[in-house]
């Protein structure tokens, strides 16, 4: 069964410097979602549909879910979002929500292993890509784990960062040391990197979104945070659209995302290109789906309409992914294409399943 985000007529201008309201008025394309992973097939597996996490990893994706049945156990799937398995073992001290994120094969990190963090501890844990091993990566983390990404274009030395519910954005090298990169002073759960120049922003810059004030906010690699845009309600996730997203003819590319509390959904390719290189913003409350687009001085936000059911994780795969050149040197050349952008987010939920 599809669901379709219906065409809305709201677009909102927001300047970079003084982070006003301008002007509405516009419209976007309706896009089309329809499920990935099912609920019966992780009600068989795992008793539990309260899907959170979710990544891609080379051969399968893997994903969590909340409070309930196997809340800190992974999960995997295959790449038609069947053959569910739990993969790897319990972390005893994972509960809640629980973020997890596949590595690029760049950076001195291994190709597709799995990274998870949870929102009340602030450590993140490492497991080999088929399942076969896990320990203690990074702790000593100030807040719990909110968001894991892996900066795909080299800005932020090709590490990993970690977003936490203090606010706290650190890069994490790849030997596990955390080092405090920025403070944004609340619960950053989306982080995203932009694939090219993004208003007054270099290419490849971090931006961070936090539901509390509805923001998305850049931070440089020296540590320098601005606001770019406020008063999207409800931030969650942030992600840039990928630029080769569909060049391949895949159907494996697209986009895929947690929609907390029943599955996962999928939308193809085709439902983004018109926003390549834009922002994709969701909100946690009222679901909205927003493309935030560069206008000179200020961005022009269009509300495309919502998400089916509360969005959690997400990512966006294009060839590139699918098809990792196996020397990292090699592989670095084509990160101005990458797709694997980090449309991670996290949110803190009042109620257990």
């Amino acid at each position: 069964m599809k669901q379709v985000i219906k065409n809305k007529k709201i677009k909102i201008f927001i300047s970079i410097s003084c982070l006003t309201l301008l002007a509405m008025a516009s419209s976007a394309q309706a896009i089309t979602f329809s499920p990935f992973v099912t609920s019966t097939d992780l009600n068989t597996t795992l008793g539990n549909t309260a899907t959170i996490g979710f990544t891609y990893a080379g051969d399968k994706f893997v994903g969590s879910v909340y409070y309930g049945a196997n809340n800190n156990q992974l999960y995997s799937t295959d790449l038609t979002g069947g053959s569910i398995a739990k993969f790897g073992s319990p972390v005893p001290s994972f509960s809640g929500e629980v973020y997890v994120s596949s590595s690029l094969g760049i950076g001195g990190y291994g190709p597709r292993d799995i990274y998870a963090g949870a929102q009340f501890e602030g450590s993140v844990y490492r497991f080999a890509n088929d399942g076969s091993s896990q320990n203690l990566f990074a702790s000593g983390l100030v807040g719990g784990v909110r968001s894991i990404a892996f900066d795909p274009y080299g800005l932020y030395n090709n590490n990993m960062i970690v977003a936490t519910t203090s606010g706290n954005i650190y890069e994490v090298s790849n030997t596990g040391v955390p080092t405090l990169l920025a403070s944004v002073g609340e619960d950053a759960e989306g982080i995203s990197f932009a694939p090219q120049t993004f208003g007054s922003y270099a290419a490849g810059t971090l931006f961070v979104a936090s539901e509390g004030s509805g923001s998305l906010r850049a931070i440089t690699p020296d540590g320098t945070v601005t606001t770019a845009i406020s008063g999207l309600y409800g931030a969650e996730m942030v992600s840039f659209v990928p630029l080769d997203l569909g060049d391949s003819g895949n159907p494996l590319e697209g986009f895929y995302a947690a929609a907390y509390p029943s599955d996962i959904q999928f939308a193809a390719a085709s439902e983004f290109t018109a926003y390549k290189g834009d922002a994709i913003i969701t909100g946690e409350t009222g679901h909205q789906v927003w493309q935030v687009h560069p206008d000179g001085s200020s961005f022009t936000a269009n509300l495309l309409g919502y998400f089916p059911g509360q969005p959690e994780d997400g990512i966006f795969v294009t060839a590139d992914i699918l098809n990792p050149v196996p020397e990292p040197q090699t592989y670095a050349m084509l990160l101005t294409g990458l797709g694997l952008l980090g449309f991670m987010a996290r949110r803190r939920k009042h109620s257990a399943v």
